[in-house]
């Protein structure tokens, strides 16, 4: 484990530094433990690193996601594209799986959004659509986000939860269904730690482990046993040892702290991975195996990495998605070649694309808009096996998100 700061890392061979220690830039030093490098970090009070980081887009441009300040079905690209001439992003989110809007954020903590905004998504104060991106409000203490279908939320540095766009089931946890097109802040807890979000439900964490959920619940989605939506946060059971959580179309997964994995919602496809296709109200796990490091879910497909390097897929495969060479859908992880270099995956609508150890990047699955990246898009010109995107080896391996028809990943220095 290891704790950023300016001038490098924080490790057991050198865990003596001088930096800030708080958000307004104070500073001390001596010697910082490893749990100490790992609190501030996790609070984001630790400044990025300063390295250049370009973000790029491919695939489905008919709104304008692409960022490229154009928009319609002739502007899709197959091919990884630059937003911009900037090379100070942070991170970025699609509105994964089934949106059609993207949210990033810089260094400086601003964040900024484009694409679809019929709902409100955007969090710009109006349903208008954007293909460049703009910047939301004027904050910039903005740690993490997340994108629902037509629906947007975001956590500050100071661990406020805001959402903003569709509400018509609770998604946005206020405790209404009104929709809102600037961020209200859910609540007045600032412990909340992590926040994915599924095509109309919102999954997130709070720094004392806890999980909760709130929103559309017609599948057992939000994990509390019944099928009714909630408009406000509900602990799902009273375990405090969740630590990472992800969000498909109509179902949920998560890792806990012993790196089992658990999961939950909707199984028409076997997309919970429990070897059936019953769907689960509450969370069940998956295989008895406490090796899973990290999990994403896409629509009707999921995917998780292990400790060991490998990847795993499972859930409909009628496009190639799963990746392992056939079209056979499953309900039970299946792993995705016989290598063991895979540090991170993400799904599209039914598609799918993870990063190597190496720094490429690979994908596999529908290709209708080009959402591959491989330079060709179409009938026909599906894969159901990974394809190497390019030659880069500067591939962020956690920056992988992707919108409907969409993808989104950050270069770094």
């Amino acid at each position: 484990m290891s704790g950023k700061w300016p001038g490098g890392f924080i490790k057991k061979t050198a865990p003596t530094v001088v930096g800030p220690v708080d958000g307004e830039g104070g500073s001390a030093s001596g010697i910082w433990t490893l749990d100490q490098a790992a609190d501030y970090e996790q609070r984001g009070l630790w400044p990025a690193p300063t390295l250049p980081r370009e973000l790029y887009a491919w695939g489905n441009n008919g709104i304008g996601q692409l960022g490229q300040g154009d928009a319609g079905s002739a502007s899709h690209r197959s091919s990884p594209v630059q937003v911009g001439a900037l090379t100070t992003w942070s991170a970025v989110k699609g509105a994964s799986p089934y949106g059609e809007h993207v949210l990033a954020t810089k260094n400086d903590g601003t964040l900024w959004s484009w694409g679809k905004g019929s709902a409100g998504q955007l969090g710009h104060g109006n349903t208008t659509a954007y293909s460049s991106p703009v910047q939301v409000g004027a904050l910039t203490t903005w740690s993490t986000m997340a994108g629902g279908s037509s629906f947007s939320a975001a956590i500050t540095t100071d661990g406020k939860l805001y959402a903003w766009g569709q509400n018509d089931t609770g998604q946005l946890g206020d405790g209404t269904t009104v929709s809102q097109s600037s961020p209200i802040q859910v609540g007045a807890l600032t412990t909340w730690s992590q926040i994915h979000l599924g095509s109309r439900h919102s999954v997130a964490t709070k720094t004392d482990g806890t999980l909760w959920a709130w929103g559309q619940n017609n599948n057992g989605q939000l994990g509390d046993g019944t099928t009714v939506n909630k408009s406000s946060p509900i602990q799902v059971g009273a375990l405090t040892t969740w630590l990472k959580v992800s969000s498909g179309y109509l179902n949920t997964q998560a890792i806990k702290t012993d790196g089992t994995l658990w999961a939950w919602g909707l199984n028409n496809k076997g997309q919970l991975g429990d070897g059936t296709t019953v769907s689960k109200s509450s969370p069940i796990q998956i295989g008895a195996l406490t090796t899973w490091l990290t999990t994403a879910s896409g629509v009707y497909v999921s995917l998780a990495v292990k400790t060991d390097g490998t990847l795993w897929a499972w859930g409909s495969n009628t496009q190639g998605q799963i990746g392992d060479g056939t079209q056979t859908n499953r309900s039970s992880p299946v792993q995705v070649g016989a290598l063991a270099d895979w540090s991170h995956a993400a799904a599209g609508y039914q598609w799918s694309f993870a990063t190597k150890t190496d720094g490429t990047l690979w994908s596999w699955g529908l290709n209708t808009s080009g959402e591959l990246g491989l330079g060709d898009s179409g009938v026909g010109t599906y894969r159901s096996s990974p394809v190497q995107i390019g030659a880069l080896t500067t591939w962020q391996k956690d920056s992988l998100s992707s919108s409907r028809f969409s993808a989104y990943a950050i270069t770094k220095g």
